[in-house]
């Protein structure tokens, strides 16, 4: 099969379409014939060769896929050749074949295609884990999304508004702002133009927020923690900023707040079928109704990843990146 593969570490240039052999699948793992993966921030810096693929994964970029079951493992029960799937997998989806666990597999609603099942994998389970499980957030809660035009941040910012809860995000340019309005944000905030604390604290009559999910960690830390409400909740969902920061601890201690953070790809199969399964009962019934569309920037053919891989690292997305596989 063809599959794109990083050789060595860098830019561009160690991108690679190469034959490499067709995965097969024992025990629990369904062969998914890819029709559409997405980019995630995690393959950049896996091409820069700052992020490692955790052991035992598959060193090919991509985690999240849909497309058509081809064949499966001895363990799995339920699935016919040819049904549509969709799903969170452990790297492998830049590929025209992936292994998907049974208990990770989605059915596509028929109101979706291929395009758009894999913009709403790995964003849709992200979001619901970090505002629900690790946030808890209540319909009447405030938040504030940071990175809000992202294929995670557009999906945060949806659920948030369907339960009944306050959607502020921050954005780097004024045409993010307007989307991520049309979007339904209450308050979308230029970060670049804006300082997002005095914002926050603007809008909510110096109450502060319940909630923040973070992308950037870094130096965001103390300033998050500034605008959260006492007994308020941080949450990191990632590190483009940086993995070390000062932290106030009278700061925390003094108003009970609450610091915590998340990896998916990290966690054992045993809690991301968990994970999965919270997302399905939670959330399946309003994609397929068209409660939760996923916001799509763009599409690329595989062939043309470097491309997609350009547009992310220059920032002008709004929602998610995907790539089409044809055989």
């Amino acid at each position: 099969m063809r599959a794109i593969v990083f050789e060595g570490s860098g830019g561009p240039e160690v991108v690679k379409l190469r034959d490499v052999p067709r995965p097969v699948p024992g025990g629990n793992a369904l062969l998914v014939r890819v029709h559409a993966t997405a980019l995630n921030r995690a393959d950049l810096l896996q091409r820069a060769g700052v992020y490692h693929v955790p052991e035992g994964q598959s060193a090919i970029p991509g985690v999240e896929v849909a497309g058509t079951v081809e064949a499966w493992g001895e363990d799995v029960k339920g699935f016919t050749r040819g049904q549509r799937v969709f799903g969170v997998v452990e790297g492998g989806g830049y590929a025209e074949y992936c292994l998907l666990d049974a208990d990770m597999a989605l059915l596509i609603p028929e109101a979706l295609g291929f395009v758009e099942a894999a913009a709403a994998a790995e964003s849709c389970l992200t979001a619901n884990e970090t505002l629900f499980e690790l946030g808890g957030l209540k319909p009447g809660h405030t938040v504030l999304v940071h990175a809000g035009a992202s294929g995670i941040g557009t999906t945060m910012v949806q659920m948030v508004k369907h339960i009944g809860a306050t959607a502020l995000c921050t954005v780097g340019t004024p045409r993010k702002v307007e989307a991520l309005e049309r979007l339904g944000a209450d308050v979308a905030i230029d970060y670049r133009r804006q300082d997002f604390v005095a914002e926050v604290m603007a809008r909510t009559r110096g109450e502060g927020v319940d909630l923040v999910m973070d992308f950037v960690g870094g130096a965001y830390l103390s300033r998050n923690l500034s605008v959260l409400k006492h007994e308020g909740c941080l949450v990191l969902v990632g590190l483009l900023d940086g993995m070390a920061a000062e932290l106030d601890l009278l700061r925390v201690v003094q108003r009970r707040l609450q610091l915590k953070g998340s990896s998916l790809r990290l966690r054992p199969m045993v809690e991301k079928r968990q994970v999965n399964a919270r997302f399905r009962q939670r959330w399946m019934e309003v994609l397929a109704r068209g409660g939760l569309p996923p916001v799509i920037h763009g599409s690329w053919p595989l062939e043309a990843v470097v491309e997609a891989h350009a547009e992310m690292e220059a920032n002008r997305n709004i929602g998610k990146i995907v790539l089409t596989v044809t055989p």
